[in-house]
Parts: structure tokens; sequence; C-alpha cells
């Protein structure tokens, strides 16, 4: 194995982090196989610029089997390495304090693209985990210490100083330790990732291309334009050496000549959503199936961008010796619509539909346990949600609703024929798929209905049989298989920190909070156990899934007690603790009166000036309100006790002493709180 004697340096992945302060910078790595340490520090007491740098090109010379290996590190940590390195031999060689200054020129910059360096350009290949995950997405957004907490990890640390200070000797040690912790909890991550890193070598010299720091959204869209570009669909115009996007971009779309023809109804619910449809022409996507529901046989059908939703309630569904609960999915419903039917975005033509076809026979060689069929799988689901984002070449809002129109319409088609069944009831419908429960005499009768469907449609549906169902609501429900297995979704899911990734129900970025909660509802609902009893049995096994975690924006506080926390802590509910609250800045200046909704600045400015800081009418609130600072307690009514490392605590005494089993059980019952569902006209006289 080639090896580099100076610095240690193997092939392999390199794990690491830097911390910027006016006086101090560190730069932390470790080998991900051998768990070799490197450590850089450019500051008042010390200057590793000219070695740090040499590592750099060593790093570079043994190769592109090494890697860097980071979080965040392509938005955040490398761009301030690029600049150390650019910089060594200006004036003498970069300053500690200009490396500071640029890492808050790249934390402040308003163009995420202002500091960006190119593939091309780094120096030593990057990875970054913050993009794999899809982390840099808002809705996804998730720090390195909400992480910490799900993997389990024995301590979770804060950044230590707030940014910008001016660190001593003493404080730069704390510095130092905080980011080799960093660099753990990063390896930790990477151990969790290695699947998904994987995939995106493998996929990446299958394509050519680099696939490596792309989340699954962005590999499904480079696969689709690839195999587009490859069939001699053009996503591209290629100008000067500049590609820019194709697209269809719309004034209006004329939603009739989105409806197919062929889609009928003979229910007046359902018949009047389809007008409503053919009879509207729309400016923006946005808002057009607001307060858009069904009723029929008392379920409410609402329809939505993202597709139909129906569910049952607050019920417990169990096929018996009389009735089956059957639940019936669309085979890649969405990429199927637009091949049978030939719908595509307007300028990529109809080979768009060919290509898409092709891509669903490309994953059909792949078992639905290899992580290949999935690429392809989001290859082809992807171009849905593309087709509706103006940055994306698949942009073209009328293939949006085409698909999303024509996909709820035909499910209610296949509902209106089964609900003609005798005894039968909808439990669920749900963006590509039914749930039912049916009378096992006329489940060959359901079957048969669903087989006109197919051939009506040209689709396939693919069926499973389920024993139970616990419903709270469309959202949130646990399903039990013939076979025994169990479908978690929302508030019934949870993870424990050996799950399977490929697996995972519960994605990295939510909150991973007293996971015991679920699992206890869990236990009583499917094998009837109480959960007083399986709580207690429970934290003798895994005390860490009773645990919970806080976290507020650093603009806030948190405080246990009088004493003030860091911004994201871990906790469980005690008898022994104290209350835990967040202190929230106030919405507007301290103790001015609060503004009145819906007048313009320029308004509320000028009158303002004329009145300065007393109460007027025209521009605030009638009850002369004031803001406040705003106190929120957590756990209201609880105290909590602070985990700071898992190592150091007496487990056996809390579990004893101080674990406020009432808390949990309390919550537990809340989520297991179902009522059985009527499953036959003889047991709806009986009740």
């Amino acid at each position: 194995m080639t090896t580099d004697y100076i610095f240690g340096i193997t092939p392999g992945d390199i794990i690491f982090d830097c911390e910027t302060y006016p006086n101090v910078f560190t730069w932390r790595g470790k080998h991900a196989e051998s768990g070799m340490r490197w450590r850089f520090e450019i500051s008042y007491r010390r200057n590793d610029l000219n070695l740090f740098c040499e590592f750099i090109l060593t790093c570079q010379r043994v190769g592109t089997n090494v890697r860097w290996v980071g979080f965040n590190s392509i938005g955040f940590d490398y761009p301030v390495v690029h600049f150390i390195y650019n910089n060594q031999f200006t004036h003498g060689g970069v300053t500690v304090s200009a490396i500071y200054d640029k890492a808050m020129s790249i934390i402040r910059a308003f163009n995420k693209f202002e500091h960006l360096i190119w593939e091309s350009e780094h120096l030593v290949p990057q990875v970054d985990l913050f993009k794999i995950h899809h982390f840099d997405n808002k809705a996804k957004s998730t720090s390195l210490k909400v992480i910490e907490f799900n993997m389990g990890m024995n301590s979770i640390e804060d950044l230590p100083f707030p940014v910008g200070t001016i660190l001593n000797d003493e404080q730069t040690e704390t510095l130092c330790a905080y980011n080799d912790h960093d660099v753990d909890a990063t390896v930790m991550l990477y151990e969790r990732t290695k699947e998904a890193i994987a995939l995106r070598e493998q996929l990446s010299e299958q394509f050519g291309m680099n696939l490596m720091n792309c989340n699954d959204v962005k590999i499904g869209e480079k696969i689709l334009v690839h195999e587009m570009e490859k069939a001699g669909v053009q996503c591209y115009n290629y100008i000067d050496g500049r590609k820019y996007k194709k697209q269809t971009v719309r004034e209006s779309i004329n939603l009739s000549e989105c409806v197919f023809p062929y889609v009928q109804f003979e229910n007046p619910e359902f018949k009047s959503i389809r007008e409503y449809f053919v009879s509207r022409t729309i400016t923006e996507t946005n808002g057009i199936f607001k307060d858009l529901v069904a009723v029929v046989d008392g379920n409410h059908y609402k329809f939505g961008t993202g597709g139909l939703h129906m569910s049952v309630e607050s019920q417990i569904v169990q096929s018996t010796a009389e009735m089956q609960i059957v639940d019936i999915d669309v085979a890649g419903y969405y990429p199927a619509l637009a091949i049978t039917n030939r719908v595509y975005p307007a300028h990529l033509g109809e080979a768009f539909c060919d290509v898409l076809d092709n891509l669903g026979k490309m994953r059909k060689q792949f078992s639905k346990k290899d992580p290949r069929n999935g690429a392809f799988k989001l290859a082809g689901n992807g171009v849905y949600g593309l087709s509706n984002n103006e940055y994306s070449p698949f942009y073209d809002p009328q293939y949006t609703m085409t698909i999303t129109i024509n996909g709820q319409l035909l499910l209610c088609m296949l509902v209106e024929q089964l609900i003609k069944v005798p005894g039968l009831k909808i439990i669920q419908a749900n963006t590509d798929g039914i749930t039912y429960l049916c009378p096992r005499e006329y489940l060959e009768h359901c079957r048969a209905v669903c087989k006109w469907w197919e051939t009506f449609t040209k689709l396939t549906l693919e069926e499973t049989l389920y024993k139970r169902m616990f419903i709270r609501d469309v959202n949130s429900y646990l399903s039990e298989k013939e076979d025994g297995t169990l479908k978690r979704i929302g508030a019934f899911a949870y993870e424990t920190v050996e799950d399977n990734p490929a697996t995972r129900e519960l994605p990295w970025y939510k909150d991973w909070s007293a996971r015991v909660i679920q699992m206890a509802a869990e236990a009583k609902l499917v094998r009837g156990e109480p959960i007083g009893q399986f709580l207690h049995n429970h934290a003798t096994k895994n005390i860490y899934d009773f645990l919970l975690r806080t976290k507020v924006p650093r603009s806030a506080q948190l405080w246990h007690g009088d004493k003030q926390v860091s911004n994201i802590v871990r906790y469980y509910v005690s008898h022994g603790g104290k209350a835990l609250r967040k202190v929230m800045p106030a919405k507007g200046p301290p103790r001015a009166f609060k503004r009145k909704n819906k007048i313009t600045d320029q308004y509320y400015k000028q009158v303002l000036a004329e009145v300065g800081d007393a109460w007027d009418e025209r521009i605030h609130t009638k009850n002369k309100s004031v803001y406040e600072i705003r106190q929120i307690g957590i756990h209201t009514g609880y105290d909590v006790t602070m985990v700071d490392r898992l190592d150091q605590m007496n487990w056996e005494s809390v579990i004893d002493f101080d674990l406020n089993f009432d808390w949990y059980t309390q919550e537990a019952e809340k989520l297991a709180k179902l009522d059985f569902v009527v499953e036959s006209e003889e047991t709806e006289d009986e009740v």
C-alpha cells in the first residue's frame, strides 16, 4: 500500500473539520480506516501554515485514493482551506485574522455560489455528508449536533464560545478538543453513510460523472438527464461554450387540456371534482387544490399537489374470518402515467416517454434491496417534482398538473367501482394506492375490478394483505402484514441506532427523541403488552431510548432551572430535575407597542416618526400590547435531568429512583389511544 512517510498518509478517506476564531484557526483530520489523526493550528501561539500546506500537497501526491470527508465542508470548511493554501505566500503568509475574515464572509454571503470552489479546482477530492443527506435543503436542514443525538454519541457538544471571541490559552485548548469531538461525530455519520457513498461511487463509474456529493433527488435528475441526452433528447442548449436549461414556461394552463378524456365518473361527488378541473384555467400551480374535497360514503377525499389523501381516523382495522384488509399500490405510478399516456414536458418531445420507459426496465434488472434499484426509481419518479421546479431542465408545469390531476382522478375511478361491493369499506387513499376492508366472499370479485382498472388504464397494481392497521390519521399509522412485519408511518415511526440504514423509516433530520414512546405504543397495540410494564422492562435493556433533545436557534436561550445551558441539550423527564424552558427574543423592539397587521413599512415608519414611542391606533394594536421577551416551558409541569455524557450516568439509580415513568406512560397512552372499527353491519347493530 502506498504510504507517505512524512505524514503517515495512506489511501483512504480522511474525515476533517476546522474551526475559525479571530486569533485561532484549527484543522483536525482522522483517517477513517487506521484512526490516525492530524492536527494543525494557525494562531497567536503557533503557526503550522507551511506544515499544513505541505500536508495538503502530500494528500495530492497520494492521488485520488485520498479523499477528505466533512460535514458542510464544501459550503464552508473546504473554501477556507482553499483560501489558506492559495494565499500562503501572500504578504509573508496568510494571517489568522485573514482566515477568520474569509470564514465570516462565507457565512454572511448572500449568494451561496460566491465562495464555492468548483470540483475541478479542488486540491484534494471532497465528499460532503451534508450534501449526500440533503441537509442543504431548507426543509431538511440539520446540524451535526442533532445528528450526534440521533446516533447516540457519548457527549453532545455545542460551539464552546460565541463566534468572534478572542481566545486565551485555556479557551484555545477547549476549542481544539471540541474540534476533535466534531471530527469523531463526523466519523460516526460517515460510518452510517458508507452504503450511500458506495452507491455514489458505483453510479459515478457507471454513468461517467461525479455523483459523490449529490443527494438522492439530484442523482435521479442527473441520471435522467444523462439517459435523455444519450437518447438524443437534449435537456440543454449549448451557446458559446455555456449551457442553458431548456424549459417550457407557460403564462396560463387550461386544465381541460390536462384531464384525460377517458376519465369519467358515475358518482356525483367525483364528477363535480372532474368538472371543477376541466372548467379552470390557471396562471400558477400553487393553491389550485385548496379545500378541494369529495365526500363519498362519509369519507373525505382531499385533492392536493402531492396526491390524493383520505383515511379513517383513530381506528384499529382488523382482518377477520369474514373480512380482509387489502392494500393496492400502482407500480411506478407517476412515470407510468407519463409513459402510458404519452405525457411529456413540451420542450423535450415524445421521446421523453421512451427514455422513462427504458429507465423502468433498467430498474427491474436489480432487486428492490439493491441501491441501484432505488437510484433508477428516483430518476423516474423525480421528474414529476422537477417538472414544477423553475431551476430544472424538466420544467413544464402543465406536465405537473397533467400527472397529479389524472393520478388522483384515476384512483377515484377505482374507488367508485370498489365501493359498489357489498360490505366493502375504503380505509385509506394515499397518492399512489388504496387500502380497503373487503368481505372475503367478494375478494376475488374485487381483484377482478382491479384487473378491469389495470386493463382500462394500462397500469399495474401490486397487492399486499394486512392483518391489522392501527390508524391515527392519514399521515400516521402502523400496519401489520400477513407475515407479521410492520410498516410504521408518521407518529408511529421510530429508529434505534442499530437499525439498518437501508430500511430506515425515520430520516436523520427528524427528531428521534423518546423513541420508547413509539415502541411502547406499538407493544400495546400489536402484542397487547401493558405500556407501564413495557417501559420498565425496556429501561433495563436500552435506557437511551428514553432520552430526548431540545434545540433553539442562536438568537434564543435554553434555561435549566436558573442556569443557562447549551442551545442543544439531551435529557430525560425526571423526578429530581429542574424545569426546562426556552427564552426567545421579542419579535420587535422590547417594550415597544406591537405593530398592527396589514400596514406597509413606509406608512409604519412615517407615523412612528410623528409619535415616537407613544401608542397610535393607526399603526399599533388596539389592546396596546407590547413586544416582550418570550419564555416557553418545555414539558410544562414536569422536570428534566440533563445528560451531558452517557458514560458518566448511574443508569441503575436513574431507573430505580429518578426516571419519571408516568410521563412516558402518559405519552405512549396518547399515541395508542385508538378505537376499533366497525367490521360488519351485524357488529354495528350489536354496538
